[in-house]
């Protein structure tokens, strides 16, 4: 069974930068064939889609508070997802969580939900605090 560890997290200032990697534990496998996606989640609310993108590396999608500031990429060689964060904002603070979906497909209409992915890591605290 897959098994994703996020790395990267941290304490940044308003406007500030964080860059989120995920890849896998161990001999646990390959992200290669998997869709990746990026959730957020804040104290006491629901778990929020921020990125996404395809096992090929394209296409990608972005949640709508932070499209144009945060930017997703997959390095199959090296077995890595990327979160860029730039201009962080006080509402970005949260619980930011790695999924892969075995389907290796996102759509770009809509974000897909939590439920259409399989296998979690962890996560990763972010908080944008001055």
């Amino acid at each position: 069974q897959l098994q994703l560890v996020e790395s990267g997290g941290g304490l940044v200032q308003p406007g500030g930068s964080l860059r989120l990697s995920c890849t896998t534990s161990g001999a646990s496998g390959s992200l290669e064939a998997y869709a990746v996606g990026w959730f957020r989640q804040a104290p006491g609310k629901e778990r929020e889609a921020v990125a996404c993108v395809s096992k090929q590396g394209l296409p990608t999608n972005y949640g709508e508070s932070v499209r144009s500031r945060f930017f997703i990429s997959k390095d199959n060689a090296a077995n890595m997802v990327y979160l860029q964060m730039n201009n962080l904002k006080s509402e970005d603070t949260g619980v930011y969580y790695c999924a892969a979906r075995g389907e290796g497909w996102i759509t770009i209409s809509t974000m897909l939900p939590p439920s259409e992915y399989e296998i979690w890591g962890q996560g990763t605290q972010v908080t944008v605090s001055s």
